[in-house]
């Protein structure tokens, strides 16, 4: 889950900083543009494993879908960032 989300703030950063897209959610598009994001982005990663892994010792299911629903998302997320760039290629 937690590469996904870098690979997330990868894949956008390049992108946007590129000037191949653009960031379409307003309140983020002021750090991709700046450095911040790219940090944001991997602390936050770093920070949903240890998270996890403490309510998983009391929640496992729901731990288990929870973690689940954001690989999906992630997942998602990431296919749909190549799709519009490729769209526009």
């Amino acid at each position: 889950m937690a590469q996904f989300q870098i690979w997330d703030g990868l894949i956008t950063h390049v992108f946007v900083n590129n000037g191949l897209v653009r960031e379409g959610n307003p309140f983020i598009a002021s750090l991709v543009t700046g450095g911040d994001f790219l940090l944001l982005k991997i602390v936050g990663a770093f920070l949903c494993v240890p998270v996890l892994w403490v309510i998983y010792k009391y929640l496992p299911k729901f731990t288990t879908v929870a973690a689940s629903g954001l690989v999906v998302f992630y997942a998602a997320v990431i296919s749909w960032n190549f799709l519009v760039f490729f769209s526009i290629v």
